[in-house]
């Protein structure tokens, strides 16, 4: 079997996500669709397991992700709530199913989030500030945990692009999430990713990120968030073995 033969498959497996990453692509379509009427009230976890046909769990971990890019809002006793309308349907973006693909979105990602940097140098306020240095810290907190980071990793992410006031920024971090999400999965899921100097070096990275940020320093700031991309590039060409 060739390399390419043995990377593809493994690429276009991932491409698929996990089977929340399908449920949650198929509650935006029906978001989008108006399934849930004029209130956007979804249905309870019992009935949205039922209806795809999976575990409560998997609902549950899906909910989440829709709470976390601010689709939907949880209200105890009530339900969940549509309260922003998805961008666009998770199935519309790009599939990436080639060790080109990841090489194209990681040239991708690393020019549109160094321009977020830049610009949340620039532009970012106190709020900003304090808002940025609490996704870290939640970041950090997650990476010490033995559960997964990555919703944590997402959200340090957006917080940068919302330091920059630039909506088109952030409008397009916030509907690249998915194959961002998947990337991150593939990273975090490695056999050393979790070990300390692992988790020291990604924590240096994102440090550096934060730094320039407060210090107004945009150059320093889209050179510290190209440099961490390029890395996690590579760190996940090492946790599949493609490297």
């Amino acid at each position: 079997m060739s390399s390419k033969e043995a990377t593809e498959p493994l690429l276009q497996a991932e491409a698929t996500g996990p089977l929340s990453g399908q449920i949650y692509a198929r509650v935006v379509e029906a978001i989008l669709r108006g399934d849930f009427g004029a209130q956007g009230k979804l249905p309870t976890e019992s009935a949205l397991a039922a209806s795809y046909g999976v575990s409560r769990p998997t609902i549950r971990e899906a909910l989440s992700r829709l709470r976390s890019d601010g689709v939907i809002d949880s209200r105890r006793g009530a339900g969940s709530f549509v309260v922003r309308m998805p961008a666009a349907p998770v199935a519309s973006l790009t599939p990436i199913r080639s060790l080109a693909d990841v090489e194209r979105y990681y040239a991708f990602r690393s020019c549109v989030e160094a321009g977020a940097a830049a610009e949340a140098a620039e532009f970012r306020n106190a709020d900003d500030l304090q808002a940025l240095q609490a996704a870290y810290d939640a970041l950090n907190a997650a990476e010490e945990r033995a559960g997964s980071a990555v919703e944590a990793d997402v959200q340090f992410h957006l917080a940068i692009a919302r330091c920059s006031h630039n909506p088109f920024f952030v409008a397009t971090i916030e509907t690249t999430v998915a194959p961002i999400r998947q990337f991150m999965e593939l990273a975090h899921n490695a056999g050393d990713s979790r070990g300390p100097d692992r988790v020291h070096v990604t924590r240096m990275e994102h440090q550096a990120v934060v730094d320039a940020i407060v210090r107004r320093a945009p150059a320093d700031a889209a050179e510290a968030i190209r440099t961490h991309i390029l890395n996690a590039k590579q760190r996940i060409f090492e946790a599949t073995r493609l490297a």
